[in-house]
């Protein structure tokens, strides 16, 4: 016990005497702490256990709410609850993983004397330094296409859902008046800025997820209602990979974590997070499913099937500024690797770095015009960018970090109290690996992909109003009647 506290001890020292590092002194965090009242500590300057809590709940379900009853249309109700909850624990799992793994790389380069002191550590950068180059490039490579085809889900999302209450314009030209929007994310310097948002963006959400689950109930189920999910497999690997997006969201966990005063406390706010976000998806997606059944398969959108009125409007326009908040979650830590790709990340003008960072944002905006399946396409990130990014990778790099005796006996994190041993941490991280790359990526890989690639072919690259009701038919005008003489 005296070596785990020991690194513990060096752990809090060395994470306390760099906290200054997000753009401030402790001196300075104490005149915070005593004027927390003042404005700019309220809406501005987080760094809390509460902060990272919302921002890992607001940023874990945003759109993808929309799309889940969807996917129980393709699962069935039983395999949809299951799916959820067995994933859920996984990724809280994964994001645990990745926490120690930034404690365990933070600790070994502070004892290096080396300096965080206006940088911010990501996930790249703790796979560098503790497993080489070659898993860097790897991490980086799928870390940064899978959150730039998240901003860009953001994007199709919010030209998805604006147009159930404007459809005099199509949800092209939604996209890019919403693109132009969320560009103004560069302003944000980092996650430390996003208090009042992470905690907007979750009432949001909450909402929503109500709203779906109440106005379901209260329509009641349609006529005819059928239930045949699960009736075929391309569906069925279609649907879980969704909800493996879903509970994908930590791909930011790093950054959230370099925000916080104290990192060393995130290991388990992701699961707690997690835990509010099973009472948001599973009664709304529950409900929607039980009340339309099979009539989801063609409407990913929930939003779609509930009759117009002035509670959905609300949710619909609750939902936009999330995705807009969404966005910024997804799209920052672009930001921060392309400022470092350019030599700006040490840069302390707002302004210049918001130019700087405008090209991350013209790709995302054109990939959301070229690929607007709402729906489908959450399903072709999670299997195949996701289920590496969140899942395989963190597992993989926690089981070679600490392959060696040695680096277990110093590891700054020890088993948690749940986990009887270092053997157990193993078999558990190995099947998360075959599990993911079997299920998650083999077979939902190939399902999501035949779906996406149906989407193509229905609506080709580029559609204007991907799933939008067709025009009502013009009724020709009567005949004037034939008068006999």
């Amino acid at each position: 016990m005296l070596p785990q506290k020991q690194a513990e001890e060096v752990i809090v020292t060395n994470l306390n005497e760099t906290e200054h590092e997000v753009g401030s002194t402790r001196g300075e965090e104490r005149e915070q702490d005593q004027s927390m009242f003042s404005l700019k500590s309220i809406l501005w300057h987080g760094g809390s256990v509460w902060d990272a809590w919302f921002s890992c709940a607001s940023n874990q379900v945003a759109q993808v709410l929309l799309t889940l009853p969807y996917s129980f249309s393709q699962l069935g109700m039983l395999s949809g609850i299951l799916f959820q909850v067995f994933y859920g624990i996984i990724g809280s799992w994964t994001a645990y993983l990745i926490s120690v793994l930034y404690v365990e790389y933070r600790t070994r380069k502070e004892k290096e004397n080396v300096s965080f002191k206006n940088h911010v550590i990501q996930w790249f950068e703790v796979l560098d330094g503790l497993l080489g180059p070659y898993w860097k490039a790897v991490g980086l490579a799928f870390n940064c296409t899978f959150l730039l085809f998240g901003s860009v889900i953001q994007l199709i999302a919010c030209a998805s859902n604006i147009y159930y209450i404007n459809d005099k314009l199509d949800k092209r030209t939604w996209t890019y008046i919403f693109g132009a929007c969320c560009a103004t994310t560069v302003f944000i310097p980092s996650f430390h800025n996003y208090r009042i948002w992470s905690f907007l963006g979750l009432g949001m959400t909450t909402y929503t997820a109500w709203y779906l689950a109440i106005a379901a109930i209260a329509h009641g189920q349609v006529e005819n209602v059928t239930h045949s999910a699960p009736a075929k497999l391309v569906l069925y690997f279609t649907g879980a990979t969704n909800i493996l997006y879903t509970f994908g969201g930590h791909a930011v966990t790093v950054e959230i974590m370099h925000a916080m005063w104290k990192p060393q406390k995130f290991k388990y706010i992701y699961l707690l997070a997690t835990l509010y976000v099973f009472t948001l998806t599973i009664p709304s997606a529950v409900a929607v499913y039980w009340a339309f059944g099979d009539k989801l398969l063609n409407r990913s959108n929930a939003f779609s099937l509930l009759p117009k009125s002035r509670f959905r409007d609300a949710a619909v326009i609750l939902m936009l500024i999330h995705q807009f908040i969404t966005f910024g979650f997804a799209c920052t830590p672009l930001y921060f690797v392309w400022e470092k790709v350019i030599g700006m990340h040490d840069t302390k003008s707002i302004c210049l770095r918001a130019l700087a960072r405008l090209p991350v944002v013209i790709p995302i905006w054109f990939l959301a015009i070229i690929f607007p399946f709402f729906g489908p396409i959450n399903s072709a990130v999670g299997s195949l960018l996701v289920s590496f990014t969140v899942y395989i990778i963190p597992a993989l790099a926690h089981m070679l970090t600490y392959r060696k005796a040695s680096a277990r006996q110093n590891a700054a994190e020890k088993p948690p109290f749940f986990m009887p041993s270092w053997t157990a941490m193993y078999v558990l991280n190995a099947f998360i690996v075959g599990w993911v790359f079997i299920v998650g990526f083999g077979l939902g890989g190939w399902a999501s992909m035949t779906n996406f690639i149906r989407q193509i072919d229905t609506f080709g690259l580029f559609a204007k109003c991907y799933q939008c009701p067709p025009p009502a038919p013009k009724v020709a005008a009567a005949p004037p009647p034939h008068t006999h003489h």
